[in-house]
């Protein structure tokens, strides 16, 4: 594969959760293979890695996930069989004959900051993305394509941001910003940084959400992060800790819709948009909905 302009040829994506909030379906198959209407939502990480360009994943997996791990070594005669004749095989399988996929495992859940440690070796020195399959985003140009983009114009780390309402702020990682020199509108400096804050502690409504791209010297910048909130390795602190030492950092406000499909109503949002929008069940899905919200009274 050719190096791009940037350097950056590797999406991490971080898969190695339990899933909690979906129990008891993520009892028998992890969260990440649920669908979204008729894809898993490993899949639309996946799709957003290889349409930004990174053709090479690192999978952050954990004991019990086989499933998963087949999902993403199917390939070749193997796929094509298990596809057949589906409307989706030569999408499908374009994707996934185009990735290579190395698998590695959080053994532990010890923070989003610690799962990304695990891809150290895999990764080495270079810069890289990373992803959160449980934030899908509609948008017409992929998230991390749009910051991939901006990372050229702004080398340094890169964190996707939204504005987040009221109390639910106090869920997310918060940045402090302020404008960077230059025509891109979508890019702030960040000044600083907090996991979690209580609503009257945060410094902006500008919460992170999955999307980052690292240097490679996050990896020693976590291995000195010590466990914060919620007594994990937040990458949030790591970044910080870079930040201070003067890794120029920024945050990307991405143009899409983001779904937050890590908890069932996010879930059964995303699915009944992705549903919505594609010509071929947008009249079903709609008269669908209407015949259950009409039932629901």
């Amino acid at each position: 594969m050719n190096e791009r302009q940037d350097g950056i040829s590797k999406a991490v994506i971080v898969a190695g959760g339990r899933g909690t909030r979906f129990l008891p379906a993520t009892l028998a198959i992890p969260k990440e293979i649920l669908p979204i209407f008729d894809r898993p939502m490993l899949f639309y990480a996946l799709e957003e890695a290889a349409n930004s360009g990174l053709k090479e994943v690192v999978l952050i997996s954990a004991p019990g996930k086989s499933v998963m791990e087949n999902y993403v070594t199917l390939r070749g005669e193997a796929l094509a069989k298990a596809l057949g004749e589906h409307p989706s095989a030569p999408e499908v399988q374009g994707l996934m004959d185009s990735l290579s996929v190395t698998i590695v495992h959080q053994n532990e859940p010890l923070g989003l900051g610690h799962a990304i440690l695990q891809a150290a070796d895999a990764v080495g020195d270079e810069p890289f993305a990373v992803i959160l399959p449980d934030d899908i985003v509609d948008a017409e140009t992929p998230v991390l394509a749009q910051m991939l983009a901006a990372y050229r114009d702004y080398p340094g780390i890169h964190v996707g941001v939204e504005r987040v309402p009221g109390e639910a702020i106090s869920a997310y990682g918060v940045v402090d910003v302020e404008p960077v020199d230059g025509d891109n509108e979508r890019v702030y400096r960040v000044t600083g940084m907090v996991e979690k804050p209580e609503l009257a502690d945060a410094p902006s409504d500008l919460g992170i959400v999955g999307r980052y791209i690292f240097p490679g010297a996050i990896f020693d910048a976590i291995r000195r992060t010590p466990p914060g909130a919620k007594n994990e390795i937040q990458i949030t602190d790591a970044m910080e800790i870079l930040r201070r030492e003067g890794t120029p950092t920024f945050a990307f406000a991405f143009d899409g819709v983001r779904y937050d499909a890590g908890n069932p109503l996010g879930h059964l949002r995303a699915a009944a948009s992705f549903a919505l929008a594609r010509p071929d069940t947008s009249e079903q899905a709609r008269a669908m909905l209407e015949e259950a919200l009409s039932q629901a009274g």
